[in-house]
């Protein structure tokens, strides 16, 4: 696997990804009836940011995307999304790509890394998280309507670089 800035022509195999996780509205807190257009331009990061793809041969495996968490005095925080295909994970893929993310913050010179809505229930990505020193700073309970829990809390997550 291979982790490399995203090209326009990856759009092709990133949309699906992206759709399918928006889509099932049970991690992002993304209008699941998004467009390809509205979510390109919401996925594609402009610099200071950054989108990435891993990528197996010529197969997109996951995306992600980084950058200041905040404009202005919140721009010294780094943030980061990731969203891996139905059927690469488990394989490692999530955690690259946070792992990558981290990297370019620190190399960006960022203090931190902070998620703003991490949805309880997404405890894959709250366990791999917290692998990778980040800790639970607060929960805003209910924030996250769960098409089959009903509203579940949302965490915010931090680690310092």
């Amino acid at each position: 696997m291979e982790i490399r800035e995203f090209d326009e022509s990856d759009w092709a195999q990133a949309w699906p990804i992206v759709r399918d996780i928006v889509r099932a509205a049970d991690t992002f807190t993304y209008d699941p009836a998004m467009t390809a257009e509205q979510a390109h331009d919401l996925w594609v990061e402009s610099p200071p940011g950054l989108t990435i793809v891993a990528i197996d041969g010529d197969r997109v495996l996951g995306t992600a995307k980084m950058g200041p968490n905040r404009p202005g005095p919140g721009a010294h925080v780094s943030t980061a999304s990731f969203m891996v295909a139905a059927d690469a994970r488990g394989r490692g893929v999530g955690t690259a790509l946070c792992r990558f993310a981290l990297d370019w913050a620190t190399e960006q010179r960022f203090a931190g890394m902070q998620f703003n809505a991490v949805a309880a229930s997404n405890h894959a990505a709250v366990e791999l998280y917290e692998r990778l020193g980040f800790e639970v700073v607060g929960t805003v309970p209910g924030a996250f309507a769960h098409p089959a829990l009903g509203r579940v809390g949302l965490h915010v997550m931090y680690r310092s670089l």
